[in-house]
């Protein structure tokens, strides 16, 4: 590829990154994403705009290929390859839009490391953009592998806006599951997912840290699996509270439950490089937290009882997908 198609492809990326985070914050994901014709009444409803509003915003759409005309005036068809742009973008979002107060701090953090817990991250944006990324990046892996276990109950740790389990739930027709996670605003998002998607009376939303599981882990007992995504790692500035909440998930599953941990290790090489380095420095360096090597992650595994333990890549640089049983 050469230097002017690599300048549109990046333009590209942006722009759809851009647009993707109005959608977002105007209610109109679920629209692209549906894989169906929808109409300019649906974006005014969805949107809660007036038609002025809707007819500009999808006139940019359609310009942007985002869109293409349906077969009826005011209708709509989501453009080809929606997933894949949306995976893409993902990336532009969760380096440049979820970590934007560690980027306009960046200066100040890396003088006076201190400073790093004055910023906080808006818990929405990073679930949102995590979840644009898990499309391709992590969930195959995690849904082929929960899905083969054909579970009854199904937890998820830091389930953010819910996109795994909603997708588990859809696809497991007689099984619950429970959305954990420490951010208000991505639970409300997890809640409003799983009505759309008509599994919200299957699916227990619960506002909590995962680090309350060592003293109450009633939201994980008898779990046939419980999976804990891009979340354990924020535990790990006490080992003895990753280990708690290990032992905890071990100690509560039902008989032949598995524990089903997604995270990363740091400066993965290879094709991973570039953002399994930014992954690693941001966590380092604002959130302090370092992530453990393979190695690391199996002997946490193995102090908090756990006798099997399998590491597999996913495709998000740096992810790793362990697999744990008594």
């Amino acid at each position: 590829m050469n230097l002017i198609d690599d300048r549109e492809s990046a333009a590209d990326l942006a722009a759809y990154a851009a647009f993707f985070e109005m959608a977002e914050a105007l209610g109109l994901s679920g629209l692209l994403d549906g894989g169906r014709p929808f109409t300019l009444d649906e974006v005014t409803e969805h949107g809660r705009v007036d038609g002025r509003g809707a007819v500009a915003f999808t006139g940019a759409l359609l310009a942007a290929g985002l869109l293409e005309p349906g077969s009826h005036p005011r209708e709509f068809v989501p453009g080809a390859d929606m997933a894949g742009r949306r995976y893409r973008a993902g990336y532009v979002s969760w380096s440049l839009t979820a970590n934007r107060p560690y980027l306009d701090h960046a200066a100040e953090i890396l003088r006076d490391p201190a400073t790093a817990a004055g910023h906080s991250r808006d818990g929405r944006k990073v679930a949102v953009s995590s979840r644009w990324i898990g499309t391709y990046g992590f969930y195959p892996g995690v849904v082929e592998e929960i899905l083969s276990r054909k579970p009854q109950r199904i937890v998820d740790l830091g389930a953010g806006a819910g996109a795994l389990l909603v997708r588990l739930l859809t696809e497991l027709p007689n099984s619950t599951g429970v959305a954990l996670d420490l951010s208000a605003g991505a639970c409300a998002e997890a809640t409003a997912a799983a009505g759309r998607a008509g599994v919200g009376d299957r699916l227990d939303v619960v506002h909590r840290p995962i680090e309350s599981l060592v003293e109450d882990a009633s939201p994980v007992r008898d779990a046939d699996v419980v999976h804990a995504g891009f979340v354990l790692h924020d535990t790990l500035a006490r080992p003895e509270v990753a280990e708690g909440v290990l032992r905890a998930c071990r100690e509560s599953l039902a008989p032949g439950g598995t524990v089903i941990v997604t995270d990363a290790v740091p400066y993965a090489s290879g094709a991973e490089r570039a953002f399994s380095a930014l992954f690693t420095y941001l966590h380092a360096s604002s959130m302090n937290v370092e992530l453990p090597s393979g190695e690391q992650w199996r002997a946490l595994f193995r102090r908090a009882g756990f006798a099997k333990v399998t590491s597999t890549p996913l495709g998000m640089p740096g992810s790793r997908m362990m697999v744990a049983s008594r």
